[in-house]
């Protein structure tokens, strides 16, 4: 049977009027028949994007319809019985053109349905019996951002913002509907739709929002997004966010006008890949030149860059966009909050607003779109005064790294359901949004990971890092304290006190690999307290000679990962087989000078400890992809016991373990090398 038997076979018995469309309860399950009825049958058209474009031509057909049609009228976007396929297709072609005419701003004049015929009757087949106008907006937005977001990800830096991100950050500005709330990079209209429906759920008739972007196609869905859910006055606008505003076209320049906005809400596109360049467009931001830090202060340099990511800019273009008193909540990868390169970026900020509160989320939060760990950003235009800021950390934010919705759960692995007997969503989100909108109010809270206060005095060096001043570890380094059992000391006191020694690997150049036999130790050969020596990476004699002294590697130092995704902290001993080696500059070497009290052993099982490596997790910054401990490792609190005995016992039991460990490689590579 072919398709067109097929396709004639669900053809209706009856006509079909306006009265007769009922209520849709799932509209992302058509979305998806009809993106995999694409995908598998209609020739031509099977890339996401091209799906995307032509059902949402469909779907503006059908909302058309619905808007014209009388209650007794016979629907035009349907198939009738007794019409022939011709027939048909000409009626929906000519229903598209009148779309076109209707919402010229959105569609272009020479765009056309680029279905064949045939399958274009099963298609509509899936949408005719329903009315989208009466649908709730809700299963609209669901469907319109699978849809969206299966489609486009992050050709540019621009990524589909979860919604309960979205709805926190909404939260926590509490937009009004007088003001003027802007999204200067908005995409498909992701903040715009829910501060829309934000209003609408709350009576809000009349409301001011507006959004620009630099793609057109993008800033196209963002319209067809408002159109869906019910809003014909939306104010979107193609135009480069970071450009001079009086290069704007005419129009956007009478609705978007600097100082003027009171809630600019946004996620901008980042990554150094994609960097604004031009003298023209740097020139007119005070990040767009390089600063310079003396007496412990940064300042603006006369030296214009040559490109800067936009991420940056965007910072300060959101500030100028706001009035007096304005507030913004901007996404922004993590490594603004803690590198020390962009520790002038808060000079700026600090300078011309005042920061509210940081949020960071977690690194699924935009996977699996892009692994970038991120955090929230909320300021307010007006002078730095705050003598305290909100922080917290979201652990948790409803789904994986695959994207899949995740579900809290007891200690035995069992579901927490609610009252109505739902699995409830591992989302820590709603949490944070209560207890930020507590501390605005001056309401008492829990302080925890899920929402604490900090004094702006406590910042150390514009490092804006959640993670850094977590009150659960402060709690725990009390608790210890008190306990009397552990003197508290870090690695920088060690070493300051002559007790320890910390140096710092070399990078001796790829060219080098395999031209000889001397282990290149680096962060991935570190595993299980052991060396992986491999073999690929092993270099020439001269060139350990040249980094011998310089290095000085010697029985029971440690080797320690300061940098490097996933595998900071982990470290490992120096047997007498791995004295002869080269270490990456990832690697920090410790060496134990004084050890009448503190063994390398257990100086060793110190940084293994559950406490020390969750500091090391709090301390550990992350950059895009890339991590590091940094410097930071000499702020490492060891809890050292003030038992003597429980000191000579732990450092007895590792002893015992790096020497069973020794023992397995000698016999394993003495089998070797007596072997034929």
């Amino acid at each position: 049977m072919d398709l067109f038997t097929n396709i004639e076979l669900n053809r209706p018995k009856r006509l079909i009027y306006k009265k007769d469309l009922l209520a849709i309860n799932n509209l992302k399950s058509i979305f998806r028949e009809i993106r995999d009825y694409f995908a598998g049958n209609v020739t031509g058209i099977t890339r996401d994007e091209k799906i995307a474009q032509n059902i949402m031509r469909l779907l503006f057909c059908k909302i058309y319809d619905e808007l014209q049609a009388s209650e007794n009228d016979l629907v035009e976007f349907g198939n009738r019985p007794n019409e022939d396929i011709t027939e048909f297709n000409s009626r929906i072609n000519n229903l598209f053109f009148k779309v076109q005419n209707n919402y010229s701003d959105i569609f272009e004049k020479d765009e056309q349905l680029e279905i064949p015929k045939k399958e274009l009757s099963f298609i509509v087949s899936k949408m005719e019996d329903y009315s989208i106008l009466d649908a709730d907006r809700d299963i609209i937005a669901d469907a319109f951002e699978e849809l969206i977001g299966t489609t486009f990800r992050g050709g540019e830096g621009q990524f589909f913002t979860p919604r309960n991100i979205v709805q926190m950050m909404i939260e926590v500005l509490s937009p009004s509907a007088s003001e003027k709330i802007l999204d200067p990079a908005c995409g498909s209209g992701g903040f715009l739709a829910h501060i829309l429906k934000h209003f609408l759920k709350n009576n809000g008739k009349e409301h001011f929002i507006y959004g620009i972007d630099k793609d057109l196609f993008l800033s196209r869905l963002a319209k067809i997004y408002l159109t869906l859910l019910g809003e014909s006055d939306y104010h979107i606008f193609c135009e480069n966010s970071l450009e001079e505003a009086h290069n704007w076209k005419n129009d956007t320049q009478n609705h978007i006008e600097l100082g003027k906005f009171d809630i600019v809400l946004t996620n901008p596109p980042f990554g150094a890949k994609i960097p604004v360049v031009g003298a023209n467009l740097l020139r007119q931001y005070e990040l767009g030149y390089f600063w310079s830090k003396y007496d412990n202060q940064w300042y603006k340099s006369d030296n214009l860059r040559e490109k800067q990511p936009p991420q940056i800019l965007f910072i300060e273009r959101i500030i100028q966009l706001l009035k007096d008193g304005g507030r913004a909540g901007i996404v922004l990868p993590d490594g603004i909050f803690g590198n020390p390169s962009d520790r002038y970026i808060w000079e700026y900020i600090k300078k011309h607003s005042s920061i509210i509160g940081v949020v960071s989320l977690s690194q699924e939060a935009f996977q699996p779109s892009t692994h970038t760990k991120t955090s929230i950003l909320f300021l307010e235009k007006k002078p730095h005064n705050r003598k305290n800021i909100f922080m917290a950390i979201a652990n948790t934010v409803g789904h994986n790294k695959n994207g899949k919705e995740i579900f809290r759960i007891n200690k035995d692995g069992s579901f927490i359901f609610d009252k109505e007997g739902n699995k409830i969503l591992d989302d820590e989100t709603p949490a944070i949004s209560s207890n930020f909108n507590k501390f605005l109010k001056n309401q008492d809270f829990s302080e925890s990971h899920l929402g604490f206060s900090i004094l702006t005095d406590e910042i150390k060096d514009n490092i804006f890092i959640p993670e850094s001043y977590d009150p659960e570890l402060k709690q725990k380094l009390l608790s210890l304290k008190k306990s009397g059992e552990f003197e508290l000391i870090t690695i920088g006191d060690l070493i300051n006190k002559g007790i320890l020694q910390m140096k710092r690997g070399n990078e001796i150049g790829s060219q080098h690999y395999g031209t000889g036999n001397v282990p290149f130790i680096r962060t991935t050969d570190i595993v299980n307290w052991e060396i992986k020596i491999d073999p690929i990476k092993a270099v020439a004699e001269e060139i350990y000679e040249k980094y011998k002294i310089l290095q000085d590697v010697s029985e029971n130092d440690i080797l320690f990962v300061s940098d490097g995704t996933f595998l900071i902290g982990k470290s490992a001993m120096v047997t007498k087989l791995d004295e002869k080696c080269i270490i990456q500059s990832h690697l920090r070497k410790f060496r134990l000078l004084q050890n009448q009290r503190l063994s390398p052993y257990y100086f060793f099982y110190l940084l293994n400890s559950k406490f020390v490596q969750e500091q090391i997790e709090k301390q550990t910054f992350v950059q895009a992809t890339l991590s590091t401990l940094g410097n930071r490792v000499l702020e490492l609190v060891l809890p050292i016991s003030t038992d003597q005995s429980e000191i000579e016992k732990i450092s007895s039991e590792v002893k015992e373990i790096i020497e069973a460990k020794c023992k397995l490689r000698e016999k394993s590579i003495e089998l070797i090398e007596n072997s034929i």
